[in-house]
């Protein structure tokens, strides 16, 4: 029997030993089963609570392509505590007849499923009380319950023998730095202006890089953002937020609870700004909030989205190209952060049309495209015969090695060859041959043979998305589709400094894709199209990067 093990540690369990010691122990029961362990599978400091973790992906893929019989771990728990998910991979790997045998529970079956699943989710709640709990407490001391922010550093020194944690004090170059922001901002400066001054100083942000306009105005609900900490008046305010894991992506979500929840400690030690200064900046940001919500600046405040968003890119600096008006782009780096000198502006609906009547003439452009398929389908159906073909000497000479070891046997019984002599060429033998199995071990089953008319399906397929994109019923999801098509639309002053010129690069990978009916071909991950627009002029010939 082939068997695969598992390991993990996270929050309860953090130490990289663990790990070794989890599959030691797995090791030691496989090997009294007699069972051949095939693989290893780990996930170092991840909660159990998401299955968005590498090993557990691994582990997944390969017990559905049934490389082993069973999957071995020291407890249930292990590989997840999420009801759902633990329910889910009882599930699929009993459908692709693998079994999942653990130290602690044995053979899993679906009494383990309900009832280890709900013990490991309550676990979970637990710890998340204990540890809230635990939090709270450090707050009441006086002490950070969360991460360092700007303007502070980490104190750590020795307590009878333990060392002190959520201790901080006063950074004072950053505490400067603070006080200047909240000067500025008092004197009229907006947070885009403080930003640009200090980006142009070279003075270092929050995290070693430059200043951006959400770094100093954040959300004031939220109490995010330089203007918005009330540490700086020497006041820990916890609690204001509660984190949440959305159940399809894993991931935490920040949820505001209510200010009666909050929990406010006064530590006068840490106090950067004097009173006076943090209540004329809250005064500020109420009378900017105030015209806001009078209309004076809601569409800036509410920008649309278009067809490309998030897609254009400036060439100079990387930033994004923003929205600077009711219908021209600008560069952020330029605009607000100040590291960027490309100050061009183009209209939105003039990038829309130009990219959009490039991709349908070139993307449609039969010449070019059938030439490229031609070779395209050519070459890749050519290394796809010569990887079966590998494959397949590979084994012929696995089977060609198997007998010559037999005939060696029989030549050393019948004493027509010396023992040694027969040895030493059963012991290269025997060599090149685990060599050639673990080649084919590792050897992906080669795909199938791309389709010899790939291009004329492909031309169908394009030619049906730019029909429905003029459709208002079916625009919004013709519109996805041919965002998945790009990759940026980059925008870069033209030759003579006035103009900003288009570059198209676009995702062949997923172009091709659509002529085979796949998001994106494996055989194709490394593969790009870049195409270039002038200002004022049409599409360059486009060049293709293998």
């Amino acid at each position: 029997m082939k068997v695969a093990l598992y390991a993990r540690y996270s929050s309860d369990n953090q130490r990289d030993a663990s790990i070794a010691d989890q599959l030691r122990v797995c090791r030691a029961y496989a090997e009294r089963q007699s069972w051949t362990i095939c693989e290893e599978y780990t996930d170092h400091a991840v909660s159990g609570a998401t299955l968005l973790r590498a090993g557990f992906q691994a582990l997944m893929r390969d017990a559905l392509n049934r490389r082993f019989d069973i999957v071995l771990a020291e407890s249930l728990d292990r590989f997840s505590r999420d009801q759902e998910d633990t329910a889910g991979l009882f599930k699929r790997l009993t459908f692709a007849g693998v079994n999942i045998v653990t130290l602690a529970e044995g053979d899993i079956t679906h009494l383990h499923i309900g009832f280890k699943g709900t013990m490991n989710a309550l676990f979970l709640k637990d710890l998340a009380e204990k540890t809230h709990r635990g939090l709270r407490g450090r707050v009441e001391d006086g002490k950070s319950a969360g991460g360092l922010c700007y303007g502070y550093r980490v104190v750590k020194a020795l307590n009878a023998g333990t060392v002190t944690t959520g201790e901080r004090e006063i950074d004072q170059e950053q505490a400067a730095v603070v006080e200047r922001i909240f000067r500025d901002f008092v004197a009229g400066m907006s947070p885009e202006a403080i930003v640009k001054a200090l980006n142009r100083e070279g003075v270092a942000g929050p995290f070693g890089g430059s200043w951006s306009p959400s770094t100093i105005h954040g959300n004031a609900k939220r109490g995010t953002g330089i203007l918005n900490n009330e540490l700086y008046v020497g006041r820990i305010v916890w609690n204001r937020l509660r984190y949440v894991r959305d159940p399809d992506t894993g991931k935490r979500v920040s949820r505001l609870n209510p200010a009666n929840e909050w929990v406010s400690k006064s530590v006068p030690a840490l106090r950067i700004i004097n009173n006076e200064l943090w209540d004329a900046a809250k005064e500020r940001q109420k009378g900017t909030r105030r015209a806001v919500a009078d209309g004076g600046n809601i569409g800036r405040a509410r920008r649309p989205q278009y067809l490309f968003s998030g897609l254009t890119k400036c060439g100079v600096c990387g930033s994004g190209f923003i929205m600077a008006s009711a219908n021209r782009l600008s560069c952020f780096g330029a605009r607000y952060k100040g590291i960027c000198d490309n100050r061009l502006t183009i209209r939105r609906d003039d990038v829309e049309a130009r990219v959009l009547r490039a991709l349908q003439e070139k993307l449609l452009n039969q010449e070019l495209f059938e030439e490229f398929c031609e070779e395209f389908t050519r070459e890749i159906n050519r290394l796809r015969m010569e990887q079966r073909a590998s494959t397949t000497s590979a084994k012929r000479e696995v089977a060609r090695i198997g007998t010559r070891i037999k005939k060696l046997l029989n030549l050393m019984l019948d004493d027509e060859i010396a023992v040694d002599e027969g040895k030493v060429e059963m012991k290269a033998l025997d060599g090149r041959r685990k060599e050639l199995e673990a080649q084919l071990k590792t050897a992906d089953e080669p795909p199938a043979l791309l389709h010899p008319e790939m291009a004329r399906i492909y031309r169908t397929k394009v030619t049906e998305l730019a029909e429905a994109l003029q459709q208002p019923e079916s625009r919004l999801e013709a519109t996805e589709a041919l965002r998945g098509l790009v990759d940026a639309i980059v925008l870069t002053p033209a030759a003579n400094g006035k103009e900003l010129g288009i570059e198209l690069r676009g995702n062949l990978a997923a172009m091709l894709g659509a002529a085979v009916q796949r998001k994106r071909p494996s055989e194709s991950d490394d593969l790009s199209l870049q195409v270039t627009l002038v200002a004022g002029g049409g599409f360059e010939p486009p060049t293709f990067g293998l």
